[in-house]
């Protein structure tokens, strides 16, 4: 670390550099914090989490009791050991508003935490008012709503992509309910591009994950393939298909230049999203047994970056072009079915069908040899002293 900082302090290396190491050494050094706990609200299993990355303060969790929960993540008692205590909750013995059924998605408006959208197995997507824990909008659908997710980077428009049971179409909606017409199987996932908020990405029971425009409703950009177009390779039920299976997964990297897609055919992989082309990335049997959705995450701000996959009772992390497994995070008591990455503090949240939220903590980095040997090449009794705590004023005469 002081070496960092010297040949930052020196000009020598770029700060990002600094901030990215720091970074990435803290994802590999995760491990549950046993000092750390979230309340436990829920009464069924945890099926979404989301941080807001306005204050990265607050998260939202929704279950399969129909709860939503707002939680304070801050330390206000400034102990080792504390509660991420709820500060809100919309249960249906408080609120006459609540869903009915199980919530599958919660998601904070991304430019303000004053307003979320919850989408539930009720048929019904509800846009929240966090102040007054009232719906402020409220949309009927069909079918059983899957998964909805919020374009991170529209401004002009608030556009919500939701999709739900029995239908082959994914719905943009703002005021005006969208439909793009494309998959043969329903619809198991969908994401926004963090890069155009024009591009949507929809996972499907068809095998398939196909890329859309929504500015055109004529149908999809292109179809994503694991054979990259080898018609020799693949059988002819396989041709343009992403998976051998349901495709239950979808998360775009932080940059939006890649897209990582999962299946029910234990594999997990890597798309270059403006071209289709699948990086061949192995990460080998990538265990997926769930029926809905499957919530996985992405770091940011690393070098290289990880994958966090829920893993039966465990958070499997890869790194994202290596495809190398790094660990294993083990702690809950069920099936993991939501993580979240705190990119403020490199933290990951966990929630299961134990009804818990784990809270997943670097390690604090203590003195090493790196740091003895910094300080000893300075010698005499200012080597003892970190470089980024000195008095730029002091003279060096004596």
């Amino acid at each position: 670390m002081l070496s960092f900082l010297y040949a930052r302090q020196s000009g020598l290396d770029d700060p990002v550099r600094l901030r990215r190491a720091e970074s990435t050494r803290r994802v590999l050094s995760l491990e549950l914090n046993h000092n750390r706990d979230v309340d436990r609200i829920h009464g069924n299993g945890i099926n979404t989490l989301d941080t807001e990355v306005i204050d990265g303060r607050y998260m939202l969790s929704g279950g399969s009791d129909g709860v939503i929960v707002i939680y304070d993540l801050e330390n206000n008692s400034k102990k080792p050991q504390y509660t991420c205590k709820a500060i809100c909750t919309v249960g249906r013995s408080v609120c006459r508003h609540v869903h009915k059924f199980s919530v599958e998605t919660v998601q904070w408006y991304p430019h303000d935490t004053g307003m979320f959208v919850s989408s539930s197995f009720d048929k019904t997507m509800k846009v929240w008012d966090t102040e007054t824990l009232k719906p402020a909008e409220e949309f009927q659908f069909d079918g059983n709503v899957y998964c909805h997710h919020m374009s991170p980077v529209a401004r002009k428009q608030s556009l919500v992509a939701g999709v739900f049971s029995d239908q082959t179409k994914p719905s943009a909606c703002e005021m005006v309910n969208v439909s793009l017409t494309g998959h043969r199987g329903e619809i198991l996932s969908v994401r926004w591009s963090p890069r155009y908020d024009h591009i949507l990405a929809t996972a499907s029971t068809d095998s398939r994950v196909r890329i859309w425009d929504v500015r055109r409703a004529s149908g999809s950009l292109f179809t994503l393939d694991q054979h990259n177009g080898d018609k020799s390779k693949a059988s002819s039920e396989a041709v343009n298909t992403a998976h051998n299976g349901r495709v239950n997964g979808l998360c775009f990297t932080a940059d939006g230049l890649h897209l990582l897609s999962t299946g029910t055919d234990d594999r997990m992989r890597l798309w270059n999203s403006g071209t289709g082309e699948n990086t061949l990335v192995n990460y080998g049997k990538v265990v997926n047994e769930s029926r809905k959705g499957l919530k996985f995450t992405v770091s940011r701000g690393c070098s290289p970056e990880f994958v966090f996959v829920p893993c039966g009772s465990s958070v499997a992390v890869y790194g994202l072009h290596s495809g190398e497994l790094i660990t294993m995070l083990r702690g809950h008591y069920n099936n993991v079915d939501c993580c979240e990455f705190h990119p403020d503090y490199q933290e990951l949240y966990s929630g299961g069908k134990d009804c818990n939220i784990l809270a997943w903590v670097p390690v604090l980095r203590q003195p090493g040899i790196e740091d003895d040997e910094t300080n000893s090449k300075r010698g005499g009794t200012q080597a003892a002293i970190n470089p980024a705590f000195e008095d730029a004023w002091s003279s060096d005469e004596d």
